[in-house]
């Protein structure tokens, strides 16, 4: 009997889940985030110059991170919305023009507020927010067979961001100065994502009726709480572990400064903290496949506690380079385990609904954090009280998650074909 290919079939086979296609999509998704990640660590960087420029507060100089993480996490979702309706492109060109315009009005602001809201609504909502829950949601659409690791590379993007660009900006901040810098990034930002996210405009063919068949159903884990108390225990674990982890992540750069070190080695230890990242990020799925999320999540919440009480008790150049490093390899893995969890303890269909929520109160974290850290510094001339808020912060995580493993019933474990 002879096979007839159809159009649908060949399609499939060219640019189908785990095709050439997918991988090489997946190569520009990593590549588009990298880049469009900068609206989320450019700040660290600047934020030493723009105390001294506007003559503000450590505080409120930490003000347009704090706008840019809130921005990302509702600008996540909305173009995370436009990606299903229309695809990925639509948000992605968005994002490119927009971290460009953003990019251009800090570049030429004259006044603190001007650039905190360039910084937070172009750069932030409009802008890199369509280049990092969207992408994930795209790519886990192209894998079937290698989706964790696939996700897990595009997850990548935003601390692959992390590494490159703070060194860079650093760099032309000191050469050129800091508004040249940023109308600098706007203009490559735009030649550069415009076309990659042209590349990503093909949609994924239809599936054959039987795609899914023979799949294997999860069994979820049993916890004896109700779905909308787990669920919050999940949000004020996700604020709680992310206050603490934004401590550093925001910090480090005028922190070296005031050591005396150098904002330059700030950057270069804020860019090795964040290569750490990279590896925890990508070892977390593995290793979540094998103990859980809750387990995953608990081991690096607890993991990145040692590293900021190491942050208390260590500050030679060489010690910081360290800590900063294990920080990175500690805390990379946190917030995605908390998509894993959701998809322990909760129905499929409500997956997508779930893992917005806990990824918005992550970012909410790293925003409230960020700006508390300055805070403590105005109120006390030192990081020292501020590594104990963030150690604090840290012990609340570790206490919803440990009762959680308690409160657990068996093991996931999937149910016969």
């Amino acid at each position: 009997m002879t096979t007839t290919s159809t159009p649908i079939a060949s399609a499939t086979a060219t640019a189908g889940p785990d095709s050439r296609h997918a991988w090489l999509r997946l190569a520009t998704a990593l590549l588009l985030s990298t880049i469009g990640g900068v609206g989320m660590w450019s700040v660290p960087v600047v934020l030493p110059v723009l105390q001294t420029e506007f003559g503000i507060a450590r505080g409120a100089a930490s003000l347009p991170f704090t706008l840019t993480m809130i921005g990302f996490a509702f600008g996540g979702v909305m173009m995370g919305r436009l990606a299903d309706r229309f695809g990925i492109v639509v948000p992605a060109a968005i994002g490119a023009v927009m971290i460009c315009l953003g990019y251009l009005a800090a570049g030429l602001s004259t006044s603190f507020w001007q650039f905190a809201l360039a910084q937070g609504l172009l750069i932030g909502f409009l802008g890199s927010s369509a280049t990092f829950g969207p992408l994930l949601a795209d790519i886990s659409h192209w894998f079937v067979r290698r989706r964790g690791i696939a996700v897990g590379i595009c997850a990548s993007g935003n601390y692959l961001a992390g590494a490159v660009w703070p060194p860079i900006l650093q760099h032309f901040i000191t050469t050129i100065g800091w508004r040249q810098t940023h109308i600098a990034v706007g203009v490559f930002c735009m030649v550069t994502m415009l076309p990659l996210a042209l590349l990503l405009r093909r949609r994924l063919p239809p599936a054959p009726a039987n795609a899914a068949a023979g799949a294997a159903p999860l069994r979820h884990r049993e916890v004896a709480l109700s779905g909308t108390t787990l669920q919050t225990l999940l949000i004020i674990a996700g604020v709680a572990c992310c206050v603490a982890m934004s401590m550093p992540q925001v910090h480090l750069v005028a922190y070296c400064g005031d050591l005396g070190y150098g904002t330059a080695i700030g950057a270069q230890m804020l860019s090795v903290m964040l290569a750490c990242g990279i590896v925890s990020r990508l070892a977390s799925g593995w290793i979540s496949d094998r103990i859980g999320g809750v387990a995953t999540l608990l081991l690096g919440s607890a993991l990145q506690g040692v590293a900021l009480t190491l942050y208390l008790f260590f500050d030679g150049l060489l010690s910081l380079y360290i800590i900063s490093a294990l920080f990175g390899l500690f805390q990379g893995g946190i917030v995605p385990s908390y998509a894993i969890i959701v998809r322990e303890y909760f129905p499929s269909s409500e997956a997508g609904t779930r893992v917005g929520l806990v990824l918005m109160a992550t970012l909410f974290g790293m925003a409230l954090g960020g700006w508390m850290t300055g805070a403590i510094f105005d109120l006390t001339g030192s990081y020292q009280a501020a590594f104990l808020n963030g150690i604090l912060f840290n012990l609340t995580n570790v206490s919803i998650v440990a009762w959680l493993i308690r409160s657990s019933g068996r093991q996931p474990q999937l149910a016969a074909a």
